[in-house]
């Protein structure tokens, strides 16, 4: 595995580089954005000037890929092509962490949505080692994501936490903890979503994503990232901080993307929790 650049590179608050923010951002970046996000599949052969654009980016700040097609728990073959371009992106942009989702998104084409995989010890088996070959292509640890998904798979051998453990500790990678789909799918399929952050293995813990959402029912929420931060979200965030300590953490805003300068306090407000959990450690390990 490559050890620079590190994860350990990342601190403080994010906010995902969307082509709608870059000129608001090319004249200036808030001093609350400690680094930023972008998809590496919406940039591999991008040149010209927009290449350029991101280019002054990535000199200047500490970037994370999250990636959106690898399709980890899918029936298809990983797509190697793809992560050899993304390997040779990561290299030439040095981002510090390569992120995916534990779900899958493709069968004989894109499914243009993230689906469960089956809580299952063969798909403990089977998602972990498509990891490992991720890992061992693209040189490096990556992080894999809890998912927010809306109807249960077919078959489960178990809960939600314990394959996610299961799959982290048998492809020995590590977790992107998404706080705002730990709540979604608290609500959509009624567990506590506390008990849930307890679960996950801190010393696996490398990275946070925050984010909207959409309340479709009273019981079913959709996970747009189009909306500001419910404070329940962010007192999960509260608490999670708590029970794990501090973790670089995201702003994720893809759809209905207001200016900047509205922007900016949700990214602020990550930063400012971040600071009072700071100070509370410090004063706690004083003492």
């Amino acid at each position: 595995m490559k050890n620079i650049p590190s994860s350990k590179q990342l601190k403080g608050a994010g906010l995902g580089l969307r082509r709608e923010l870059m000129p608001a951002l090319m004249c200036h970046v808030p001093e609350a954005i400690s680094f930023f996000e972008i998809a590496p599949e919406n940039w591999i052969d991008i040149g010209g000037r927009p290449g350029r654009e991101l280019r002054a980016f990535t000199e200047r700040f500490p970037f994370v890929c999250h990636g959106l097609s690898l399709s980890i728990g899918g029936p298809s073959p990983l797509d190697e092509v793809l992560l050899r371009k993304i390997r040779q992106f990561l290299d030439q942009h040095q981002v510090a962490l390569y992120t995916e989702h534990l779900s899958y998104c493709s069968d004989d084409g894109h499914l243009y949505d993230l689906l469960p995989i089956p809580f299952t010890e063969e798909a403990v088996k089977y998602a972990a080692a498509r990891i490992q070959r991720v890992q061992e292509i693209l040189e490096r640890r990556i992080a894999m994501e809890n998912a927010s998904f809306y109807v249960h798979a077919p078959i489960s051998e178990m809960n939600e936490c314990d394959f996610i453990r299961a799959v982290l500790t048998e492809a020995d990678c590590d977790l992107h903890l998404d706080v705002n789909n730990v709540y979604v799918n608290s609500v959509n399929h009624g567990y506590d979503p506390i008990a849930f952050i307890r679960a996950m293995p801190a010393e696996r813990i490398v990275y946070m994503h925050m984010a909207g959402h959409y309340n479709e029912a009273e019981d079913l929420i959709i996970d747009t990232h189009g909306a500001n931060i419910v404070e329940p979200v962010w007192s999960l965030l509260d608490q999670t901080y708590q029970i794990h300590g501090i973790a670089p953490t995201l702003l994720e805003r893809d759809f209905n993307i207001p200016p900047l300068n509205d922007l900016i306090s949700e990214v602020e407000r990550i930063a400012q929790t971040q600071h009072r959990h700071a100070l509370q450690t410090h004063a706690h390990t004083s003492s």
